[in-house]
């Protein structure tokens, strides 16, 4: 699969009208292994030549430079060429470009962002958002957790890069969290698309998706529990306590783990956050049905519903 992404995208970048390099940056920058996948295939002269002929391919310079392009960042595809030296190119061209800016919130801090074209993001804790002072209808979220609610445009839709996933809006209220090994979606109002360019999923209100270890799922969603943390409590619906324990932990500023048998269980109700963490536990604990344990610098949620510690 890796394999068969890394060759796409040779493909693609070969093309001299190919203007998609922040995508492709995206797409590397999410796994270590994806270079390395890249740079083997191109070393593999013996294979490669009869899909991608050599031929150049000019990277193109970044709105913001001034100048022409310079002949040295001619990218030819062949034994020589090397997916590092791209991936540095382009990456230290992103990181110098003066409308590319990140937010970023400490675990339990929240902020809300207005943009110039009506839309507004709340930003939970944990987080990492990068946004475009010249391109008010893109986002990425690197990690954490994000309410959108978006002024629609149909000409010109608000989209919110995830790791390898596009969120496209349709005149909506969304929220989106993101770890490392996973995203959820949930929509309150108007509709989402799903990576409109492949799968293309309409994700109206009252509906929502996972995408983790257990692979891809639609599911129901309760619009009012969609980025209920912004009113200062937690709603799940038959959500599990993993999920829950880290949804805490982003909201709270606190580190929470979950012993095993409780992370198998799973949670319906409304839980209020309260920043007193030992006050929250005591009383958010025994309405899972668990015990939290203070240990170390967080807690540990386990079974049973005796006494707190």
């Amino acid at each position: 699969m890796m394999q068969e992404e890394a060759l796409g995208w040779i493909i693609r970048t070969r093309d001299p009208d190919f203007t998609d390099w922040d995508a492709f940056t995206l797409w590397l920058e999410g796994d270590p292994a994806r270079a390395q996948t890249y740079d083997a295939l191109l070393a593999d002269d013996a294979g490669l030549h009869a899909i991608v002929p050599p031929e150049p391919v000019i990277m193109p310079v970044a709105a913001n430079d001034a100048g022409e392009r310079r002949p040295g960042l001619t990218r030819w595809i062949g034994g020589g060429a090397i997916a590092a030296a791209l991936v540095a190119a382009v990456s230290v061209g992103m990181m110098n470009r003066a409308d590319i800016y990140t937010v970023t919130t400490r675990p339990g801090e929240t902020r809300s962002i207005a943009l110039d074209d009506g839309t507004r993001i709340d930003v939970n804790g944990g987080t990492t958002l990068r946004l475009d002072h010249n391109d008010t209808r893109f986002a990425a979220l690197d990690m954490g957790e994000a309410a959108f609610t978006v002024r629609h445009d149909a000409a010109n839709p608000f989209r919110v890069n995830v790791g390898d996933a596009v969120f496209e809006d349709a005149g909506t209220v969304f929220n989106i969290a993101h770890t490392g090994t996973a995203t959820r979606i949930g929509v309150s109002e108007g509709k989402v698309i799903y990576n409109p360019k492949a799968q293309a999923i309409a994700l109206p209100a009252g509906r929502g998706l996972a995408d983790d270890a257990d692979g891809l799922r639609i599911m129901d969603v309760a619009p009012a529990t969609v980025a209920s943390w912004r009113q200062g409590r937690l709603a799940y619906a038959n959500a599990p306590v993993t999920q829950v324990g880290e949804d805490m932990a982003r909201s709270l500023g606190v580190a929470v783990r979950v012993t095993p048998g409780a992370g198998a269980m799973r949670f319906t109700g409304t839980i209020r956050l309260d920043k007193d963490a030992a006050r929250f536990f005591a009383g958010a604990a025994p309405l899972m049905g668990l015990t939290a344990q203070r240990q170390g610098d967080g807690w540990l949620l386990k079974e049973g519903n005796g006494p707190q510690n």
